[in-house]
């Protein structure tokens, strides 16, 4: 995935020392000290994690979601299917979003395209997203993680989905900038939906 800065001028900002503070399978904490290009000195805290898929399901004039109990939220949320590698995995973006989407959902894509690439959180996060549009569907059996039990997934109509972002049952950032990307798509004549 793309991680060099691409456009503008970029203050020098000179790492003195790293630490990581905190670490378990999923992610990293570290503590930079760091100094500006003025001078001056600071801290900066970042969190690393591994890149992720967010996957778009869509069939029907509507797209195949998730829910399932995000901890951190203390609630039950819907998203597109989404994730990372697990730990000691490895594997080409593309390879990932197919085996997302198949554990999630049990859906198999026959075609899989490419919406773009998004970093999470830029400010706090070395984390980025790539965003992908799955069609030609086949269901077949999930196989999902033990963080994943209770996920379930189910096909909403493309106006279901608008409605679930304006009543607040889709919160996730991710799979609103996905649909934005598809949005993009859609309009500069790259993708068209059935």
């Amino acid at each position: 995935m793309h991680t060099e800065p691409t456009s503008g001028t970029e203050p020098e900002i000179r790492t003195l020392a790293s630490s990581v503070i905190y670490s378990d399978n999923w992610m990293r904490l570290r503590k930079d000290e760091i100094e500006r290009a003025d001078g001056s000195h600071g801290t900066y805290a970042v969190v690393e994690r591994d890149n992720f898929a967010v996957i778009i399901p869509a069939e029907n004039g509507g797209f195949f979601l998730v829910e399932e109990y995000r901890y951190p939220l203390g609630r039950r949320c819907w998203s597109f299917p989404q994730g990372s590698f697990p730990k000691g995995e490895d594997g080409t973006p593309e390879e990932l979003a197919r085996t997302e989407l198949a554990q999630e959902t049990g859906l198999r894509a026959a075609n899989l395209a490419r919406l773009g690439t998004l970093s999470a959180s830029h400010g706090s996060s070395s984390q980025y997203g790539e965003y992908w549009l799955a069609t030609g569907l086949i269901q077949g059996p999930t196989d999902l993680e033990p963080e994943e039990l209770g996920l379930r997934h189910e096909w909403v109509p493309r106006a279901g989905f608008e409605a679930m972002i304006r009543d607040e049952r889709i919160v996730d950032d991710s799979s609103l900038a996905g649909y934005a990307l598809l949005l993009l798509a859609e309009r500069r004549g790259e993708i068209s939906l059935p």
